[in-house]
């Protein structure tokens, strides 16, 4: 018997569908519903009910790239290089269709740019593409809001030429940046060992200048500040107050606003 969900989330596949969108029914964790996925994928009403029928589930796939004429932009933003990649970049991108995930990222649509395929972490890490081969959850079906109903946009050209350019070898030049543990080392010292009354201040400098490594290439984002959050936590800070801190001072640290 299906649910309530079961059956809005086919009403909106229907709605989608009409539109010109391959939707097919995904199970709450995520993962495709149906045995062969998103090549499943339909947009006629009768081909959707039975999909329905048959795979009853209470999400919303939509396969993403030609099939749909959709890209999507998919940010999970519990990643510090993604929210620091958002930051310094939103202003840069166009006003375009936006949805909230159910993780707190973001899903930015674009109009599907021929030969696209899906990426992870080609940007940054945390910023990932969905194109040919790939597909979305259709998040405003599971009450999750849209924060800009606009149609989808094309691409940046900067960002497009970005995801278009090969990536670098790793073996181009045969060498590995190693991160300074020495002088990661005496940051965790100093915040390990801070006096009460001073932990919070001494995480956030120690956290710059964790921030200052990544900036330079030295360590990642993610890194430096769960260096620096292990370090809190031993001098006494809370979980909660140590990742606050050390997340405010590694994107201080590392150039990047803490939106």
């Amino acid at each position: 018997m299906r649910g309530a969900d079961t059956n809005a989330a086919l009403d909106t596949a229907l709605t989608l569908g009409a539109d010109g969108w391959f939707c097919f029914p995904c199970l709450k964790d995520k993962r495709p519903a149906t045995p062969h996925g998103f090549k499943q994928a339909r947009r006629d009403p009768n081909a959707l009910r039975e999909l329905w029928r048959q795979y009853p589930a209470p999400l919303v796939g939509v396969a993403t790239g030609a099939a749909s004429d959709v890209d999507v932009l998919d940010l999970d933003r519990k990643h510090l290089e993604a929210e620091a990649w958002w930051t310094t970049n939103r202003h840069r991108l166009p006003k375009t269709r936006c949805h909230r995930t159910r993780s707190g990222g973001l899903h930015l649509l674009f109009r599907h740019a021929i030969g696209l395929r899906s990426t992870a972490s080609r940007i940054a890490p945390g910023v990932d593409t969905r194109g040919d081969g790939g597909y979305i959850i259709w998040w405003p079906a599971a009450g999750l809001p849209v924060l800009n109903d606009v149609p989808p946009a094309p691409w940046p050209t900067w960002l497009l030429a970005q995801l278009q350019t090969p990536p670098p070898s790793s073996r181009k030049h045969g060498t590995v940046i190693i991160p300074d543990d020495h002088a990661l080392g005496r940051l965790v010292h100093v915040v390990a060992s801070a006096p009460e009354g001073q932990r919070n201040n001494l995480a956030f400098w120690a956290a710059c200048r964790a921030g200052e490594m990544a900036r330079s290439g030295l360590i990642g984002l993610e890194t430096a500040a769960a260096v620096i959050v292990a370090a809190a936590v031993r001098a006494g800070l809370s979980q909660r107050e140590a990742e606050r801190t050390a997340r405010s001072g590694v994107l201080a640290g590392g150039g990047v606003a803490n939106a």
